[in-house]
């Protein structure tokens, strides 16, 4: 509920810090003290228009900021909005602002964080319900009858195992499209995939091949070149020529001069190992070539083989991947495909079967839903007329529109139809009202507003209390176009529907003020040439005092009346009316 507002430079207001508790507040004063301007404020608190003419003359700004006690069903709703935006702090109370600039800049705050309209207004929605300005009015929008009706009958239970069963079924078919999407293709899939898993499979690829077979052609295109090189440097090394003697006997002709200077100088002991190791490391190329001119292959049938094969790698590498493992994994996901096309047709049978095993318990719990809300539709239509027979609209009928769909795809009926469907069932349903004898019943949507709609909304709320989360509602003019007689009943009723949510009434008419838990007069005074509206709570004489001013000349007479018609209210209060 509303527990401050505040209000800073709107309009005529300069400054205005209010307080609320729960139950019925009125708000009373002279036409044009300010009572509207205070709605706007609070109007535009909940995302709607911002507009500069509200901004107070000599002022860079209007500001309007409003402290909600969350403690009723609609905590859930608010909490789940501030943890999804993270903004969450009090989990008790919520906070929102709106500024407005004067050059048009306005800026929209939840719990100190600046945030966009849209999500205040989606706060707001939860917080505060408007009667009197069409604009917010949320009984007149079709959209919420559905869930105004679902929490009346109570549904809340059977809903959501409806819902269970609804979001499989999607999950259902969602798997069902997507296999016959490729049960479609399934030809001309499996028959690239065949060709494609065989092509990889045959070439038996095996991590590095490409590396092997790279050096092996290397060396087989290169035979003849490779073993007249080795060839020369044996002949250097080991064979020399009638010039020059070999390589070794040189250096083994080294290597015993300087063992013999070792053994005169023992210093240069480190020399002669050197020549020693420089003589078996000779020893050892020349054995390696040795080997290695045995196994050079002079092979152009393998060299034609090897040419071959890597032709094969290269062309599998460039159509399935950069490299042999990618071609080898192309190949398993290929025939893993396969698999899954072969199998889809056999998964296609079993998936229909358990999706018309769910559309019949979709058609069971759906029609369910239905009775138990056409049941509720009776008790609630008799309830809204007997309080619109005690608002002096006697003749006034209210109804339900419900209307399905066809649906050749839909849940099936006991009568064999089928019937679209979503998350909420088949219905969708609209209030009807009749506020006049012979008129018939229209959309709620399309009732004129004034003294009439606000009656009928204010029958609404009362049988729908239960049903509606919305913690705090305003009724702007709802005493218009009715007399003293039916005030009393309007402000019993606005009493009641006061026990289960927070209700604010803007009111001319004393016999509806004297319900009120708390009672504001909004006055406009003129201060140093400005106009300004004040707001001041009313007990005891001074609220005697207003009340009697809103019956005519203060006298002895309007006094008395005053008096009277607070303990006449006292009295209904003690014995409401059913």
């Amino acid at each position: 509920m509303l527990t401050e507002l505040h209000i800073q430079n709107f309009a005529i207001i300069d400054k205005l810090d209010l307080r609320f508790g729960q139950g019925l507040i009125i708000l009373t004063g002279e036409t044009g003290a300010g009572k509207s301007i205070i709605l706007d404020a609070v109007v535009m608190l909940i995302g709607g228009k911002a507009d500069t003419t509200f901004v107070r003359t000599d002022s860079e700004a209007a500001f309007v900021e409003g402290v909600f006690q969350l403690k009723g069903p609609e905590k859930e709703a608010v909490h789940e909005v501030l943890n999804r935006e993270e903004l969450m702090d009090d989990p008790n109370y919520v906070v929102l602002m709106r500024e407005v600039r004067k050059e048009g800049r306005s800026v929209a705050r939840v719990n100190g964080r600046t945030v966009n309209v849209g999500l205040l207004k989606e706060l707001g929605a939860l917080l505060i319900d408007i009667h009197g300005q069409a604009e917010h009015l949320s009984l007149l929008d079709p959209r919420a009858h559905l869930g105004l009706l679902d929490r009346y009958a109570e549904v809340a239970r059977p809903l959501t195992e409806y819902r269970q069963t609804y979001h499989a079924l999607l999950n259902l078919r969602r798997e069902l499209s997507d296999l016959r999407k490729t049960q479609a293709d399934a030809d001309r899939r499996t028959e690239i995939l065949t060709y494609q898993a065989e092509e990889i499979e045959e070439a038996q690829l095996k991590a590095g091949e490409e590396e092997e077979l790279r050096k092996e052609r290397d060396r087989l295109a290169n035979a003849e070149s490779l073993a007249q090189n080795a060839q020369e440097a044996l002949a250097v090394l080991e064979e020399g020529s009638p010039e020059t003697p070999a390589a070794t006997d040189l250096v083994g002709q080294a290597a015993q001069a300087l063992a013999t200077l070792a053994k005169i100088d023992a210093g240069q002991s480190e020399l002669a190992n050197q020549a020693e190791v420089m003589l078996d490391a000779m020893s050892d190329i020349i054995h390696g070539l040795r080997n290695y001119l045995e196994e050079i292959e002079f092979n152009p049938k393998r060299l034609e083989d090897v040419e071959e094969r890597l032709d094969v790698i290269h062309s599998l590498t460039r159509k399935y991947g950069g490299n042999i493992p990618a071609v080898i994994a192309y190949g398993a996901d290929a025939r893993k495909q396969l698999e899954t096309i072969t199998g889809a047709a056999d998964r296609i049978d079993e998936l229909e079967m358990q999706e018309a095993k769910l559309l019949e318990k979709l058609g069971k719990q759906g029609n369910m839903l239905t009775e138990k809300r056409k049941s509720a539709v009776v008790e609630m239509g008799k309830g809204i007329e007997l309080e619109l027979d005690h608002l002096k609209m006697e003749s006034a009928k209210f109804g339900v529109d419900f209307q399905t769909k066809p649906d050749p795809n839909g849940a099936p009926l006991a009568d064999g139809t089928r019937i679209a469907f979503d998350q909420n069932g088949f219905d969708r349903v609209e209030f009807l009202v009749a506020p006049n004898p012979g008129e018939g019943l229209k959309p709620l949507a399309k009732i004129a507003s004034g003294g009439e709609t606000s009656r009928l909304m204010l029958g609404l709320k009362n049988v729908m209390a239960r049903a509606d989360e919305v913690p705090s509602l305003i009724f702007d003019e709802i005493d218009q176009g009715i007399g003293g007689r039916v005030g009393m009943v309007v402000g019993q009723k606005l009493w009641n529907l006061s026990r289960t949510h927070q209700v604010f009434c803007v009111t001319h008419l004393p016999q509806l003020a004297v319900f009120g838990d708390q009672h504001y007069q909004v006055q406009k005074l003129v201060d140093k040439g400005r106009t300004l509206t004040r707001v001041e709570p009313l007990e005891g004489e001074p609220r005697l005092l207003e009340l009697s001013q809103m019956l005519g000349e203060v006298g002895e007479g309007t006094l008395r009346s005053a008096h009277e018609l607070l303990q006449t209210a006292r009295q209904m209060i003690k014995s409401p009316k059913k």
